[in-house]
């Protein structure tokens, strides 16, 4: 049995490594299989146990030194391997059931206390600006260097398009400007996502194939901790400050304003029980979101009123106790 495990997470660290250097290849499906490259080490970790993981992501990171660079081993260590394994651990650790904070009436089914959803969201908060803050300083030391790089590489790319035909934009400068102004924070929103969706489908497939060694959560339940807040206004304050400090602030409040965007679907989906044509209208609201995006501003503003008033709490002691999960 040991050894099946093993080859199944040779297979995974495998799958994830090439996932990850198919980028070299500038194709443009290499970018979806470049932000799926945590999958695979997360459903071993998920289905078969950390320790089968991290034998499939030590294996990932050696193949990649060896085979292709040791600036690819370094970068995959710390974006794919690091988080995908540390989350998947995490997503499986309990402790003996502590009902003291749940909701009133609210009765657990089993006997332990599995690792909170929302303290999953803070770490994937802390990988994605963590990752995107390393990317950045590849760039330089300084803001201004940065920002020079991430100038000139647009347009370089904007110098190309004009050379395929395409006519000149007189405010080209400006458009540049400002997409180097939000470029890192876009970059720790990508980021921030594509963790959770990549755990969120590995418990999905490890659940599908009956191996998720954990009950799967309410996700309406989800609620990040208190002092995330307290840590959100110092880094929003911290974005007035200039300098590197100003850069890395704007990237750890985007990642920890995305978290709060998710705790805000999850008020949406707890509040809106009893509403005629809620699958449509979270349906709705999901695809404008996606397409959109404006529509993530209010579930942002949702979930930080729900972490301030307690939204969620209010509802469930008004229904006599928390919803049965669907």
């Amino acid at each position: 049995m040991m050894l099946v495990e093993i080859l199944i997470s040779l297979v995974a660290g495998l799958a994830s490594a090439m996932m990850f250097a198919s980028l070299a290849s500038g194709a443009m499906i290499s970018l979806a299989l470049f932000y799926l490259a945590p999958l695979p080490l997360m459903v071993v970790a998920l289905g078969w146990g950390s320790r089968t993981g991290l034998i499939g992501g030590i294996a990932a990171v050696i193949g990649l030194g060896v085979f292709i660079s040791p600036i690819y081993m370094l970068a995959y260590a710390g974006m794919v391997a690091l988080p995908a394994l540390w989350l998947g651990h995490l997503a499986l650790l309990a402790r003996a059931s502590d009902d003291a904070d749940a909701p009133n009436g609210y009765t657990p089914s089993t006997t332990l206390d599995w690792y909170p959803v929302g303290r999953l969201l803070v770490w994937t908060a802390g990988f994605a600006a963590l990752t995107t803050t390393g990317a950045l300083l590849t760039l330089g030391t300084d803001e201004a260097t940065i920002k020079a790089v991430m100038r000139q590489s647009l347009t370089h790319v904007s110098d190309l398009a004009n050379q395929g035909g395409l006519p000149p934009n007189p405010t080209r400068d400006a458009v540049i400007d400002a997409l180097v102004s939000i470029a890192p924070a876009a970059a720790a929103l990508v980021a921030m996502l594509t963790l959770t969706v990549n755990l969120w489908l590995a418990a999905k497939i490890a659940r599908t194939s009956q191996l998720l060694k954990r009950p799967w959560p309410d996700l309406r339940t989800t609620e990040l901790p208190q002092p995330v807040l307290a840590a959100l206004a110092i880094a929003l304050i911290l974005c007035f400050f200039g300098g590197l400090t100003s850069l890395v602030a704007k990237i750890v409040s985007a990642a920890l304003l995305l978290a709060y965007g998710m705790t805000g679907f999850a008020v949406l989906h707890t509040v809106s029980q009893s509403m005629a044509g809620r699958s449509f209208m979270l349906g709705g609201l999901y695809a404008l979101t996606l397409f959109i995006g404006w529509p993530l501003l209010g579930a942002i503003v949702l979930g930080l009123a729900d972490a301030a008033f307690g939204i969620r709490r209010r509802y469930w002691r008004k229904q006599g106790g928390l919803p049965d999960a669907q």
